[in-house]
């Protein structure tokens, strides 16, 4: 029997500040808000203080709760999943999501088969799910460890892309344990039926929404308003529409929904991302509540050492080695492929739809497959959020990834146009702007912004100024550009501060408060003065960040140590050549018997490609 009228809106009221509470505890502790469901929800549930358990909503009530709410989390994944960005994504990120992640379901499958002595088919549905790490988990460790972009990206993508390939896979599992579909044939057959009706069904409701929202009148007024509200009535029909069509059909429907309205150019789409990350935020309780009263410590130490083995085989066998195979001959570092490999928690779509098909199979009177499944999903994703997720910082410090930032302050032409130039070379640089419209230009150009008023401390540093290199005030005001210097050399002491000058005579000014300058007009004059008298030069600076290219780099190479920059030339690639030496703040131009030693800073000049080669050769790292 389910609980009484009254006792379950308190539960409801329960759950929702639960939901809260998390959030704004892991906003503090920049923790996934996972950690803190999963604890309130066994403390609420059977092996806590027990007010929730299986029989608080009813398992036909649970189910479609759960179901529901796996339907907003789905579709919320999809809609952020942009074709465009996996077409310029790097080669290792797409063979992470698609020949990894095909590795990992297969291993996962397996080790689940041998160490648990479950049936395959519920092997192969507890390893589809556990493909997923998710943005929900992974968002909050990026926040807490600044890696570089290309890191980052990869790692997001990989989530976004795994959630809703994961769900779909998952789904096709559970229909053929429910029908006790074995046959190779039968199951192909069964997985194009449901991918079929999700297709169609998920095509026409994004076509009915896009056109609603596209070309009805939504009511000046409240028009964004009801753009979020339609947006949600379809993801809920798109659920609901393939389900009755036929079961288990509803998450490839909402999931292709999502990727098509997500991909088009819909009207109030800000507002719409954020609504949907609210009510995603409240539904995401109940999923974990629920997940918690399923849940019994029986079942976890039933799974013994078996599930142990699994943990460990996830964590640290197969997701190493499915990095390792994916970011191969890609310009990943090293220990940027190891942080990648130790850095991949479990979320929000292994929790959620494990619940929901624990839910049905417990219906279905298959209790013993439905506590497998609950249980070792449970286990991998909390020791993977804990373990993971709670020593991200320190993972990243001990393999030394988090990169010594580049801040531009001003997204203007000036800051992204430099912006181009040092992300071109591998710098990680994060531009700082409040102009709504000057942001957008920037990320469609595909820098990372943060939005705020770089006069501001806090700004400076939520963007990373304490982990800053370089500090660059690029702003049309020299007002704010003097401020921003003198804030960032008294606040986070980085190695070089800049500031631009618009105006001239401003530079005295700047130089007496000991900041350095690049004045706009000087600068200008300096170019025109170059073509006027030395032509030659000019032209060829003018092709640096096209053909030829210019970089000082550090020598840390143990074989260049000790050669003399006539035998380093010879080795070189052909058309680069050193011209500078810095060494104990001096700079010579050598000769040729002039000797290397580690520490000293050269200036290479050359054709691009050449330049870069000869920069491996004398920093490897």
């Amino acid at each position: 029997m389910s609980a009484g009228a009254g006792q379950l809106i308190a539960i409801v009221a329960v759950i929702i500040a639960v939901g809260v509470v998390a959030q704004l505890l892991s906003n503090r502790f920049q923790l996934p808000s996972i950690i803190f469901l999963i604890a309130a929800g066994i403390a609420l549930g059977p092996e806590g203080l027990g007010v929730i358990t299986q029989q608080t909503f009813g398992l036909t009530g649970l189910s479609t709760i759960v179901g529901l709410s796996v339907a907003i989390i789905v579709f919320e994944g999809a809609f952020h999943l942009r074709i465009d960005k996996l077409r310029e994504a790097p080669a290792a990120t797409v063979r992470l999501v698609t020949v990894g992640a095909a590795i990992a379901f297969v291993a996962t499958t397996a080790v689940v088969r041998v160490a648990l002595g479950v049936e395959w088919l519920v092997a192969g549905l507890i390893g589809a799910l556990l493909v997923a790490t998710g943005p929900t988990v992974i968002a909050p460790i990026l926040e807490v460890v600044p890696v570089r972009n290309r890191v980052a990206t990869a790692l997001d993508t990989e989530g976004i892309v795994n959630d809703v390939t994961a769900a779909i896979l998952a789904v096709v599992i559970f229909e053929a344990i429910v029908t006790e579909t074995t046959e190779a044939f039968a199951l192909v057959t069964l997985f194009a039926e449901r991918l079929g009706v999700g297709v169609v069904v998920g095509a026409l409701v994004a076509a009915v929404v896009y056109y609603a929202l596209r070309y009805v009148n939504l009511s000046p007024s409240n028009a964004p308003q009801n753009a979020r509200l339609l947006v949600l009535a379809g993801a809920l029909v798109a659920y609901g529409g393939a389900n009755y069509v036929a079961t288990e059909s509803g998450i490839a429907a909402v999931a292709v929904a999502g990727v098509l309205l997500g991909n088009a150019d819909v009207p109030y789409e800000e507002e719409i991302t954020n609504f949907k990350g609210d009510i995603t935020l409240l539904v995401l309780s109940f999923v974990f509540i629920a997940l918690a009263a399923l849940l019994q410590f029986e079942d976890l130490i039933r799974l013994g050492l078996g599930g142990v083995a699994v943990v460990v085989a996830v964590m640290f066998v197969i997701r190493p080695a499915i990095v390792m195979l994916s970011t191969v001959g890609d310009s990943f570092r090293r220990n940027e492929r190891l942080f990648m490999s130790f850095v991949g928690p479990r979320g929000i779509i292994p929790a959620s739809v494990a619940t929901l098909f624990a839910v049905e199979l417990a219906n279905e009177g298959m209790e013993p497959a439905a506590n497998a499944l609950v249980g070792t999903v449970f286990l991998v994703i909390m020791a993977t959020v804990v373990l993971e997720g709670g020593f991200a910082r320190q993972i990243a410090e001990k393999l030394d990834v988090i990169p010594m930032r580049v801040l531009i302050i001003g997204g203007g032409t000036v800051g992204r146009t430099l912006a181009d130039r040092l992300e071109d070379r591998g710098e990680d640089v994060v531009l700082i702007e409040n102009n709504e419209e000057v942001v957008e230009i920037a990320r469609n150009e595909g820098h990372s912004v943060h939005i705020g008023d770089g006069t501001d401390t806090d700004v400076l540093r939520s963007a990373g100024a304490e982990n800053a290199r370089i500090v660059v005030a690029a702003t049309g005001d020299d007002d704010a550009n003097l401020l921003v210097a003198q804030l960032a050399e008294s606040k986070f002491s980085p190695e070089t501060v800049l500031a631009r000058v618009n105006q001239p005579n401003n530079v005295d000014a700047f130089e007496d408060l000991g900041v350095r300058t690049v004045s706009s007009v000087f600068a200008t004059a300096q170019a025109l003065d170059n073509y006027i008298e030395r032509p030659a030069l000019a032209d060829w600076m003018g092709e640096i960040g096209r053909s030829g290219d210019v970089q000082e780099i550090e020598i840390t190479s143990e074989e260049t140590d000790g050669k003399t920059v006539g035998t380093l030339g010879s080795e070189l690639p052909g058309n680069s050549l050193i011209a500078l030496v810095a060494r104990d703040g001096e700079t010579q131009v050598p000769a040729q018997e002039f000797t290397l030693q580690r520490g000293d800073r050269v200036t290479i000049i050359g054709d691009r490609e050449d330049v870069r080669t000869a920069m491996r050769r004398l920093h490897p790292e």
